[in-house]
């Protein structure tokens, strides 16, 4: 079977990490796969856990157009494994990989796409670039904003948005499943240049 390529959504796996900054890709991952299970003419089938990752067939506009969503389930730092091992298996080229995350650079409440580059010290993308073999894939970066305070990155990534943030990450959420329904349906420049101008 061809795929027109892989959308990975980065997090930690188990309840202890579901609703913490750093799971901010697994979050949109689960809202693109229930939006594809509800969509006309797609589908959205669990393929259980392969290659130590969730796994999820979809089929959009009748079958026009297929993509596999996963959620490593490895942890964070090792999430390449799986991307790599899924990859290789489906005859997926790394410029056809998508990879949704939580980004400090970046305000909570803002979405930007970026292809290649830099990897802003984040473990899951350097994992999931030594396991490709490249920075050449693209990213959605979900901003979770910096610590106001001397808190520890690792600390603040692994904690729970505030009761007060929920709406934004709502808000930010729909605006992102949007923009990755964009991006397979029309590609990476036309969703970024719709994306950007919000």
């Amino acid at each position: 079977m061809t795929y027109d390529g892989l959308i990975v959504g980065l997090g930690n796996p188990g309840p202890k990490y579901a609703r913490t900054r750093h799971n901010f890709g697994f979050l949109l991952a689960d809202r693109l796969v229930a939006r594809w299970a509800a969509e006309p003419g797609a589908s959205c089938e669990a393929r259980g856990v392969r290659a130590k990752a969730e796994v999820w067939d979809v089929s959009e506009n009748y079958g026009a157009r297929r993509w596999l969503v996963v959620k490593p389930q490895t942890f964070m730092n090792l999430s390449g494994q799986s991307v790599g091992e899924i990859c290789r298996k489906n005859g997926i080229a790394p410029e056809r990989v998508l990879v949704l995350h939580d980004e400090l650079d970046l305000p909570l409440g803002t979405a930007r796409f970026k292809f290649s580059g830099g990897l802003a010290g984040h473990n899951g993308l350097k994992s999931v670039a030594a396991h490709l073999g490249t920075r050449d894939f693209a990213r959605l970066r979900l901003g979770i904003g910096r610590p106001e305070g001397p808190e520890a990155m690792a600390d603040y990534v692994l904690k729970g948005f505030l009761p007060a943030e929920w709406e934004q990450v709502g808000q930010v959420l729909d605006a992102a499943v949007t923009a990755v329904l964009q991006y397979c349906g029309e590609g990476l420049d036309a969703a970024t240049a719709r994306l950007h101008a919000r």
